[in-house]
């Protein structure tokens, strides 16, 4: 590796997390968090003068506190600052801090930054190796290992500007919302204990977002300045938020937290979630099943209950039963894709008549709204296998692999597929399409194939 290219890796490494890092941790995907997420998120994005429906949304499955912008116009956010939070305004004043980093084009000047600040970072090393030369092994290797520290100090100077920009932009969006200003201020004041941890010890979010005093001082003050800083939250929002965390803290915390937090003493709608999401987790399925059938009489038009309920006992192996609540899931929330795959997935572990060919449909349908969707296509590869479709099969596995960055499979199967589809027909121009891409003779697919070896 080119000391360049090292030094470029050692300050991006602070302040930048990658495509790669992203697919290693996993997404969530989940049909409520991220509807509720994107009710926060598209009026923010349309008062920052973005189109919503070009900026993506991801929830990553990691506990720590993080959130950032990566690879153009994508927000992502951990599911540890949402479950560290301690109300939906803090999660929607990081989301309008994020916000500006795209609409303000920072993710084009933090590249062009990375590069300036490397600079003084290769004159070190250069010195260091002069030294070495000479003789003084020491302090050439001093120098050299303080490289990483004078490019990160240069980019500080490039990005500190950027934070408060973000900063008081976040709170220009909220203020034309109308919104509750005060949360960006609050999160920030909350965990300003973080400056005083050494780097290792910081969450992701407080290594990018340096919390220096005199800038909790000013988003404190620019809060104040909107006249929202006190307005009561949105009951809704309140609500909304309540259920996303509760349904992130049974997912992915232990029993014993989630009963902790949560005892059964607490019958509210969030004990309720948590509990029976827990208990799908633990294999108790009586008791899950206890507390969303609780909730639905509670509110039998929320969509996501029938979802959990179906969940529970598609993992109870009753696929027969899970049917009819995910059913009532799609009819309440039609549009929704998740829901739709959920559904197919029923169906075809059910199989009775009609079942794979509405498995099927539903897949395609999801696919039509979601087409880079990997699992949605694996399970049409089943429906399609199911019916002796070999062709299509081999082709919706080959769009599974693609869209998961396994290109030497991808390439495999597309190849299969076309050596049976109609030639020039919409499908073989689609497996097609896929091998090209996936061409182990291009340059630029090197790095997928390289995984292989």
């Amino acid at each position: 590796m080119s000391s360049f290219l090292r030094i470029c890796l050692l300050i991006c490494a602070a302040f930048c997390v990658f495509a790669a890092e992203v697919r290693a941790q996993g997404l969530i995907r989940d049909a409520e968090i991220e509807k509720v997420l994107r009710d926060w998120t598209d009026p923010i994005l349309e008062a920052a003068e973005l189109e919503p429906n070009d900026v993506g949304l991801y929830i990553i499955n990691d506990r720590s506190l993080n959130a950032f912008v990566a690879n153009g116009q994508r927000i992502h956010i951990h599911a540890g600052l949402i479950m560290a939070a301690d109300n939906a305004s803090q999660v929607i004043g990081v989301i309008a801090h994020e916000t500006c980093h795209i609409a303000c084009g920072h993710t084009v000047t933090r590249a062009r930054a990375a590069r300036v600040a490397s600079r003084p970072a290769l004159v070190s090393i250069g010195l260091g190796i002069l030294a070495i030369a000479a003789g003084a092994g020491d302090a050439g290797a001093a120098l050299i290992a303080s490289s990483s520290q004078f490019g990160a100090l240069n980019f500080f100077v490039h990005t500190r500007a950027e934070e408060a920009m973000a900063d008081a932009e976040a709170i220009r969006y909220l203020t034309a919302l109308g919104w509750n200003t005060n949360g960006i201020a609050e999160f920030f004041e909350k965990y300003r204990y973080q400056e005083v941890l050494s780097e290792a010890r910081r969450y992701p979010y407080f290594r990018t977002h340096p919390l220096a005093s005199q800038r909790v001082r000013t988003t404190r003050a620019l809060a104040n300045d909107s006249g929202l800083a006190d307005k009561p939250e949105d009951p809704i929002r309140v609500h909304q938020f309540e259920m996303i965390k509760a349904k992130l803290i049974g997912f992915l915390e232990s029993p014993a937290r989630v009963f902790n937090e949560y005892p059964p003493t607490d019958d509210s709608q969030p004990a309720r979630y948590a509990r029976a999401i827990s208990a799908m987790r633990s294999a108790d399925h009586q008791s899950a099943l206890k507390e969303i059938d609780a909730l639905i009489e509670i509110d039998p038009e929320n969509p996501y209950f029938y979802e959990l309920k179906g969940d529970i006992l598609m993992d109870n192996h009753k696929a027969s039963e899970a049917i009819a609540p995910y059913e009532k899931a799609r009819e309440i929330l039609p549009g929704n894709s998740l829901l739709k795959i959920s559904y197919a997935r029923a169906r075809l572990v059910r199989e009775e008549p009609g079942d794979i060919e509405a498995a099927e449909f539903a897949l395609r349908d999801a696919l039509a709204f979601e087409p880079d969707n990997a699992f949605a296509w694996r399970e049409l590869s089943i429906a399609y296998e199911k019916q002796d479709k070999r062709s299509l099969a081999q082709l919706a596995t080959a769009e599974s692999r693609y869209n998961v960055g396994d290109y030497p499979n991808a390439y495999a199967f597309a190849s299969r597929a076309l050596r049976e589809l109609e030639p020039n027909s919409p499908a073989w121009r689609q497996a097609s399409d896929i091998r090209n891409a996936t061409d182990p003779a291009l340059p630029e697919n090197e790095m997928f194939w390289r995984r292989r070896r």
